[in-house]
């Protein structure tokens, strides 16, 4: 993915064993809006599929990963700082 482009990734992960993982994409900052409202809790979203995965508590896996769950509806990815910021923090 080019990082000069403004369009977000359709997929993405905060999870970095995820194959959807983008650190680059990540360090800009992503902002979600699902069914209207914004989200500060989303560990993975999917704009073409319409979901989205948001952490279950504190509740971990026998992995120490955390369980998700996945919400469905209408989801909105935009980036929090435009491309040439994220290279100087």
């Amino acid at each position: 993915m080019s990082d000069t482009t403004d369009t977000t990734p359709d997929r993405l992960s905060s999870n970095p064993r995820s194959a959807f993982f983008d650190e680059a994409a990540l360090s800009r900052g992503i902002g979600i809006r699902f069914k209207g409202a914004e989200r500060h809790d989303v560990e993975e979203y999917c704009l073409s599929e319409g979901w989205i995965r948001v952490a279950l508590g504190k509740k971990v896996d026998r992995h120490g990963q955390p369980l998700t769950l996945k919400l469905s509806g209408p989801v909105e990815a935009w980036f929090e700082r435009p491309a040439g910021d994220a290279a100087a923090d």
